[in-house]
């Protein structure tokens, strides 16, 4: 692929030679392969000492709820402990443990190909959708379905349709359901909606694995638990709703944040085939955002605070990301290559600019739409002025 010479017109970084490519590269490389080559006992303690919060967060809170939940400080105190143990779950420990960044303990319970996680996504789903398509693919439009998730028009390279002129509500129902979108992604639901190129029974085919997860997610969360609450059966169910929204909200809000900021860029389906590893990298970083922020930001955003680092080293555990992203930010500073990086609030504000901005059509894009529609009106009624 030729992404990583490039560049789009309002592309913030340095045009490259392919030696300055292999250069970069190489010193990425050298990040990598120190940090890997130190992975040991306080890595090990680090993600167990996260499942543990993990649990206990969840035993700590249902319980709360179970046995004090018409108690309003009781349901807010236990409804958040909930919510922050499902965001940590997710963030923390199920996408990093997915990523394979545990696979070096050889702790079957760590092992990234066989875990699954508290969402109604499956992990085999989110495995091939996010671990292979979008870190193989990262923002090439037509290729990463997570540009846009078949919803959102993000980029110009997306082709506008009447539909983006939602873009902005749309996004919002995104973040509130975001575990069942990101559920069904692997379905591409938009070819049976919009584009009518699968049919319903498709895609009811196709969606074995993910009504098996969803129902046992409903049942737990909706069903189990409100059940043997008993009295507070109203509460533990009202906690759990809200619960599995705050972690919605959350989790992609950080991923919006890390992908769809005004700076981070797509890419047309050039040579992939072709494109080397230090292209690769260059690519990752160009279409990735971090965020700044305090010890417990990065906690629970799962450390995808540093979203540049975690597209460039996927398979190393996130805890180390702070430690690499100063050294990184100094390479690409040496090369003249766009880190993209600011507060939350200024990156998530640059978000919804961009939402907006794509939400309508360019010039181009309305003269051929205008003309579209003028030519399906001839065509339709052009007769009954003929006369």
């Amino acid at each position: 692929m030729n992404s990583a010479v490039k560049f789009p017109l309002n592309s913030k970084s340095k045009y490259l030679t392919p030696d300055q490519i292999q250069a970069f590269g190489a010193k990425i490389d050298a990040i990598r392969q120190a940090v890997m080559d130190d992975l040991g006992e306080k890595d090990a303690k680090y993600i167990y000492k996260v499942r543990n919060f993990v649990r206990y967060t969840e035993i700590a809170s249902r319980g709360m709820l179970m046995f004090a939940g018409w108690l309003p400080p009781v349901w807010l105190l236990g409804t958040g402990m909930l919510g922050v143990s499902k965001i940590v779950e997710n963030m923390e420990l199920g996408h990093n443990v997915m990523h394979g960044q545990y696979d070096w303990l050889n702790d079957d319970s760590l092992r990234g190909k066989d875990f699954d996680w508290d969402n109604v996504c499956t992990g085999d789903d989110w495995r091939h959708t996010h671990n292979y398509i979008h870190h193989t693919y990262t923002n090439i439009v037509g290729m990463d379905h997570d540009v846009g998730y078949g919803l959102l028009r993000v980029s110009d390279e997306q082709a506008w349709e009447p539909r983006f002129l939602l873009n902005i509500p749309l996004a919002i129902q995104l973040m509130v359901f975001f575990e069942w979108y990101v559920g069904v992604q692997n379905l591409h639901l938009e070819d049976a909606i919009a584009y009518k190129t699968k049919t319903w029974a498709q895609v009811w085919q196709e969606s074995v694995n993910f009504r098996k997860k969803a129902t046992r997610q409903i049942v737990k969360d909706y069903v189990f638990f409100p059940v043997i609450a008993t009295v507070n059966f109203l509460p533990v169910l009202t906690a759990n709703v809200t619960a599995n929204i705050i972690r919605n909200l959350w989790s992609s809000a950080v991923i919006f944040n890390g992908h769809f900021t005004e700076d981070a860029e797509n890419f047309e389906p050039d040579n992939t085939a072709t494109e080397t590893r230090a292209e690769w990298y260059l690519r990752q970083i160009r279409g990735s955002s971090n965020f700044t922020g305090g010890k417990w930001m990065h906690f629970l955003s799962g450390n995808l605070s540093h979203q540049i680092e975690h597209h460039l080293f996927p398979d190393m555990p996130a805890n180390r990301y702070q430690e690499v992203a100063p050294k990184v930010r100094a390479v690409c500073e040496e090369f003249g290559v766009n880190y993209n990086s600011a507060s939350f609030n200024a990156q998530f504000a640059t978000v919804w600019t961009r939402l907006a901005k794509m939400s309508v059509p360019n010039k181009d894009e309305r003269q051929q739409w205008q003309a579209d529609i003028q030519s399906k009106l001839k065509a339709r009624f052009g007769k009954l002025f003929t006369k």
